[in-house]
């Protein structure tokens, strides 16, 4: 690792843009080839009615359009060759056809929708361009709102993906949790909103929480797997982009008014909630904006309510757009407020408990230890009682319970240059301010204990070749300027900026009967924290990726990944106690880059009564850094220092559906990630538990019914000093009912969750000794979508 100088980083990105500039003047030539035209209509399938305001999207150029009153929509000006076409309209099947262009020619192409299980979803995460998730070269999970909003325990985003396939849950409490990703976490996972980083401190501690309202959400797609080369050195287990409306997706206006409208209720903790959501179009002019609030009080548990786990948010957004054939822009404004408990437990209380794994062993011994570090961190293993009392005279931090208060600032101009001629096809431009605030607040003594802020600036523009034969692709820049500061006891790190830079580029070659995808990042982070040594990283993620139809309605995918990833703020800097893992913790200032070579193999199948996605993955790290445990105590907490050594990933993830009859679908779900330090062959620490999901889907018109058993196998494979996790079984049932009318579609929803009560803990979970996961409770969801 070698200090970089801007000049130098100057011309570096210089000569890779020239790079990629070289061959302009032959394809400007392709570019300029035979073209033809797709048209269609979409109709509703149950009655034939039109289906105005469908999206249609044509793979792979990426273009997109909506239908018009009759459902009619078109393609104009489309070079010759395959294609597919996909139609999409909330909780209707997303459906694909093939279109053969030809010179001259206009190819028809309707569409009937209905009401299915299985899903054409559609990502503009992955490429960033719009594409099918059968067709990304990387694993894609593509959820929308309504999928989302009737399952969500609390406004946090960890809570609303536990279940998919791939991704656990990471917290100390409902209101702080936070995807994990094949057993990445922190740093590793990178979380957008709308292609862009949220500007929270969620990646820096267990106890910092991302928030998210699923009603206020187009949809959340998640990439498993390195996702570096588009959004950022660091998303080397992947990114959770939360994409916050139809205009962001899709680049047109529509006439008129649309929107939705969704209420929540629940028992288990006491959740209540609403948001609204709603465009006004007007030419090409378009006025948006959502506001919502939701709230849950403290939750209930077999061994009875978890004291201080209450949340609540509020949001409201307003923006203004104007988006043309040739240019596009839009501006935004958004804030959100709200505060969460971390959970409390005291050597006062005495719950039954009636449990048969290890942590039952541990609850007072964990209440006692957690009690003197502010009853926020993680049950780190067993210590010598007497060594524990003799730190607790010396350096006892009995603060109680503690609620942080959190607010969020968000300003955001995009804008876009279509047609622009030559090899380019539009160039995108997005800039991003976001201001994040927290108050760590000690509720028996009624002060802030530490207030945190952080100042973001991001901005990012991209360049959309224009397909010249076999070649589409994109190229772009990026860059990051942040102030961290932090005051109070957890003020761990100094007052730090981080600024960095990148360049990058993805391109595809289709071959007809394969597809090639190429890819490659340059980018330099520089830290510099008062009173510390600046610190320049500089690095290069690259991917090669190799997409085969195998049979019909099937793929093999195949992608090789290097990563490169800067150490986080928290890890160079950190010194000192930190209640909120019940950590004392040390960094190091004088930390190298990681590096990561990854191989993934994937087959897929998609047909009418089938869907089958399964991905075995395997990555190998160098200087991969860890929290290691020292044996040693300071002020009361266990010392762990930020160290390095090589690290192997190994793991699968897979989903199936089929359908057994046209009513009845089975529906199958697992995951599994094996990880440690290759040295020693130790575990790496806060790894999930192998995981499998089975249930059926009853459909009969618009009425689903979806019973459902979630299981876990006992975490045994333990980093030093943490504690096993008993494996479990929870039952859910979840019911719903879809009402489509031309210009509405209202979904009505049920979900059972935990129907057994059982007493079961999340491995991952900082305080899972004393605050295990939800018992039994149901929700009501309602959602009203008008267009």
């Amino acid at each position: 690792m070698s200090r970089l100088k801007s000049p130098v980083v100057i011309k570096a990105f210089a000569a890779f843009f020239c790079t990629l500039m070289i061959p302009a003047t032959a394809e400007t030539e392709a570019a300029a080839g035979p073209t033809g035209s797709i048209r269609g209509t979409v109709t509703l399938a149950a009655r034939g009615n039109p289906m105005p305001y469908t999206t249609v999207t044509l793979v792979p150029l990426g273009r997109e359009t909506e239908t018009d009153a009759a459902g009619g929509y078109s393609f104009d000006n489309v070079p010759v060759g395959r294609y597919s076409v996909l139609a999409h309209m909330h909780a209707l099947t997303d459906e694909r056809k093939p279109a053969n262009v030809s010179e001259g020619q206009t190819t028809i192409v309707d569409f009937a929708l209905r009401l299915q299980p299985v899903r054409e979803a559609v990502t503009v995460t992955a490429s960033g361009r719009a594409e099918s998730v059968f067709e990304a070269f990387q694993t894609v999970t593509s959820r929308e709102s309504y999928e989302l909003t009737a399952r969500a325990n609390a406004p946090a985003l960890g809570e609303v993906l536990e279940n998919e396939a791939g991704i656990a849950k990471r917290s100390s409490g409902p209101g702080s949790s936070r995807p994990v990703i094949r057993g990445f976490d922190g740093d590793r996972v990178l979380i957008l909103q709308d292609g862009i980083r949220t500007g929270t401190l969620s990646a820096q501690s267990g106890d910092h929480g991302e928030p998210v309202d699923p009603g206020a959400i187009e949809r959340i797609e998640v990439i498993r797997g390195p996702a570096t080369l588009l959004y950022g050195s660091n998303a080397i287990g992947g990114v959770v982009n939360m994409v916050t409306g139809h205009h962001i997706l899709h680049q047109h206006p529509h006439e008129g008014m649309r929107g939705s409208f969704t209420a929540l209720g629940g028992t288990g903790n006491g959740m209540g909630g609403g948001v609204l959501n709603f465009e006004y179009g007007k030419n090409r002019w378009l006025l948006y904006g959502s506001g919502g609030a939701m709230a849950t009080g403290s939750y209930n548990t077999p061994i009875g309510k978890i004291r201080n786990s209450a949340t609540e948010m509020g949001h409201v957004t307003l923006g203004l757009g104007r988006f043309g054939e040739k240019y596009s822009f839009n501006f935004s404004y958004n804030k959100q407020a709200g505060q969460y408990g971390i959970p409390y437990d005291s050597d006062e209380d005495d719950h039954d408990e009636d449990d048969d794994d290890d942590d039952h062993d541990h609850a007072h011994e964990a209440r006692r230890a957690l009690n003197r570090t502010s009853v926020r961190g993680p049950l780190t293993g067993d210590h010598d009682d007497d060594h524990d009392d003799d730190h607790d005279d010396d350096h006892g931090h009995d603060h109680g319970p503690v609620r942080l208060d959190w607010f969020r600032h968000n300003y955001r101009f995009q804008t876009t240059v279509k047609q622009l001629g030559g090899i380019l096809d539009q160039f995108r431009f997005s800039s991003n301010y976001s201001y994040w605030n927290h108050k760590e607040i000690e509720l028996n003594e009624a002060e802030v204990g530490t207030e945190f802020f952080n100042k973001q600036f991001i901005y990012r523009g991209e360049f959309h070749q224009r397909r010249a034969g076999a070649l589409t692709g994109q190229f772009g820049f990026w860059g990051l300027h942040r102030d961290f500061k932090a005051f109070g006891e957890e003020a761990l790190a100094p007052p730090a900026k981080q600024n960095a830079i990148a360049a990058f580029t993805l391109q595809e070659v289709d071959l007809e009967k394969m597809r090639l995808q190429f890819g490659a990042r340059l980018e330099n982070n520089r830290f510099n924290a008062i009173g510390m040594p600046d610190r320049s990283f500089t690095g290069a993620s690259a991917s090669a990726g190799l997409y085969v139809p195998t049979w019909k309605g099937g793929a093999a995918v195949v992608n090789y990944m290097h990563s490169y990833r800067a150490p986080g703020l928290e890890e160079l800097y950190n010194n000192g106690p930190h209640p909120g893992n019940a950590i004392f913790e040390i960094g190091d200032p004088d930390l190298r880059r990681e590096r990561g070579n990854g191989v993934e193999f994937s087959v897929r199948h998609l047909t009418r009564r089938l869907k089958l996605e399964t991905n075995l993955f395997r990555y190998q790290f160098s200087d991969f850094i860890f929290f290691n445990p020292t044996g040693e105590f300071d002020d009361g907490l266990p010392v762990a220092e930020y160290k390095q050594g090589d690290s192997r990933f190994l793991g699968a993830d897979a989903r199936f559906e089929g359908g057994l009859t046209e009513n009845l679908w089975l529906t199958l779900g697992f995951d599994a990630v094996d990880a440690h330090l290759t040295a020693t062959r130790t575990p790496l620490p806060r790894i999930p538990p192998v995981r499998g999901r089975a249930g059926f889907d009853f459909r009969f018109k618009g009425v689903s019914v979806r019973p459902e058993a979630v299981i876990a196998n006992r975490q045994w494979q333990l980093a030093p000093n943490e504690t096993l996790t008993a494996g479990y079984a929870v039952f859910n049932l979840t019911a719903s009912y879809t009402y489509t009318q031309v210009d509405r579609l209202h979904t009505f929803s049920v979900n059972s969750f935990n129907l057994g009560d059982r007493l079961y803990r999340n491995h991952l979970n900082f305080l899972k000794a004393f605050a295990p996961e939800i018992g039994r409770g149901i929700r009501f969801g309602y959602t009203v979508t008008w267009f």
